[in-house]
């Protein structure tokens, strides 16, 4: 293992792009052989600073996806949200028998993430049979101690978008709250907020590109008035090209004020990569800062910010060996480090859709599907690790 910090960074610096969200669409964004190695890059975490746990794991049955959901904690209280389906042995992506039902349930652990139990009483689990998002009349208090904020989506990535709340710790939910921004069309979302007052939040989400009508445009919205209405505030990046996307953000304030957001991406010529944006103006312009990652093979990014002040992104690893891996950034998101493994004993890609906390004792908790080791198993598990100093 290396441990020279010096070393590591100048191995793993990459060139600074700055880039005007106005003049995003004649920017052409270009990665070197020499950036692509960097990225792939890989170190393990020793066993001793990692430790697995199952959340969700029942014969028969295929758990997936937390990264559509969501992942919330108070102190020792945690609820993870995930999709509970069936497991068919087929040759498609995803090994699920599509002739039952899927139901998105949630999971609570009571002691810091260590065992969990299924909680299966929400409002949303039956996707044919929700009900019709309403508009949300009263403000919400986003400050609220055991507040918590879920998006929802329809379609097959093809929106429309609804949110749920709750005031309880997610024991009840309230909803479903209809969503729209205006100027943007066909909004897929997922959870990413970034609370800034009581009734101040900004949201980042996906919606669909121009070239195509396909979801594949990540986009920065604010409400200022609880939730009520929502108004567009950048466009994040170029739009991709067409069989390319850039969707499932994943967002933070550091504490210098700088926003910092990482975006799942792909484009015809790679198969899926992890790009990272920075912003000083509070997501009206955008800086690209590089790549955190290359070649996971289609997973969305997690990310947090450490005790410590660094940021660390998890993902999925869809290819051989496949697993869990993180990227480390010691600035902000400008450079970043090798890719940190995690695990790596899948039994194939099938596994991913990440969330990450970063626990009281300052160890992150990174939740994701999984399977292994034999094919049948498609489980809902966590990682609690510490991060490396590199």
């Amino acid at each position: 293992m290396i441990k020279t910090r010096s070393l590591i960074r100048a191995l793993f610096v990459a060139p600074l792009l700055t880039l005007n969200i106005f003049a995003a669409d004649d920017a052409k964004l270009e990665i070197t052989d020499a950036a692509k190695k960097k990225a792939s890059a890989t170190i393990p975490l020793p066993a001793d600073q990692k430790q697995n746990v199952i959340i969700y794991k029942e014969p028969g049955r295929y758990g997936g996806w937390p990264a559509n959901h969501g992942l919330w904690q108070w102190g020792d209280e945690l609820v993870a949200g995930f999709t509970s389906t069936w497991y068919k042995q087929t040759t498609t992506d995803h090994r699920i028998d599509r002739t039952k039902p899927s139901y998105e349930i949630q999971a609570r652990s009571m002691d810091g993430g260590k065992t969990w139990k299924t909680e299966e009483d929400v409002p949303f689990k039956d996707p044919k049979n929700e009900a019709k998002p309403a508009p949300l009349t009263v403000p919400l208090d986003f400050t609220a101690p055991d507040f918590a904020l879920m998006f929802r989506f329809g379609g097959l990535h093809a929106g429309p978008s609804w949110f749920y709340t709750s005031l309880d710790r997610c024991k009840t939910w309230q909803g479903p709250y209809a969503f729209a921004v205006e100027g943007v069309e066909r909004i897929c979302t997922r959870t990413d907020l970034i609370f800034l007052g009581k009734q101040d939040c900004l949201m980042f989400g996906s919606c669909a590109k121009q070239n195509d009508g396909k979801e594949g445009r990540v986009f920065c919205a604010r409400t200022t008035d609880g939730g009520v209405s929502w108004k567009l505030v950048s466009l994040i990046g170029p739009e991709p090209m067409e069989g390319g996307y850039a969707i499932m953000p994943s967002s933070l304030r550091l504490k210098d004020g700088t926003l910092l957001t990482t975006i799942r991406r792909s484009d015809p010529k790679v198969s899926g990569f992890i790009e990272a944006w920075r912003s000083s103006d509070l997501g009206k312009t955008w800086t690209f800062t590089g790549k955190a990652a290359t070649g996971i093979g289609g997973n969305p990014p997690a990310l947090v910010q450490l005790q410590d002040g660094r940021v660390a992104v998890t993902y999925g690893f869809r290819h051989k060996p496949s697993g869990m891996r993180a990227s480390i950034s010691a600035d902000g998101g400008v450079t970043w480090g090798p890719q940190i493994v995690l695990r790596e004993d899948g039994y194939d890609g099938d596994l991913g859709y990440p969330r990450s906390v970063v626990r009281p004792d300052g160890r992150v908790l990174t939740v994701y599907y999984f399977n292994g080791p034999k094919e049948d198993d498609r489980a809902i598990e966590g990682t609690f690790w510490t991060a490396p100093q590199l």
